[in-house]
């Protein structure tokens, strides 16, 4: 028995019910800010503008890489079709 995945398209683009993405966050060694949380804010408002809402977001810590960079932390963020 075979699933049927419903796609529409939007400007001859297929849309997806659900897509996932996955981000590395590089925390810096001195300091709290991590200047990657533009581009986290960045990737979840052009999925918002393809008509996405974020569902579902995880994170993992990769620990210290380097002597001098900090934590990475991975993000993986599930986005579903608004209907």
């Amino acid at each position: 028995m075979k699933k049927h995945v419903e796609m529409q398209t939007i400007k001859g683009e297929l849309m997806q019910k659900y897509v996932v993405l996955q981000l590395t966050l590089k925390e810096k060694l001195i300091g709290t800010a991590s200047k990657n949380l533009s581009e986290l804010e960045d990737v979840i408002n052009k999925q918002a503008d393809k008509g996405y809402r974020l569902h579902t977001i995880s994170t993992t810590s990769g620990g210290s890489k380097g002597l001098g960079g900090g934590d990475r932390i991975q993000a993986t963020m599930v986005f579903e079709r608004i209907e």
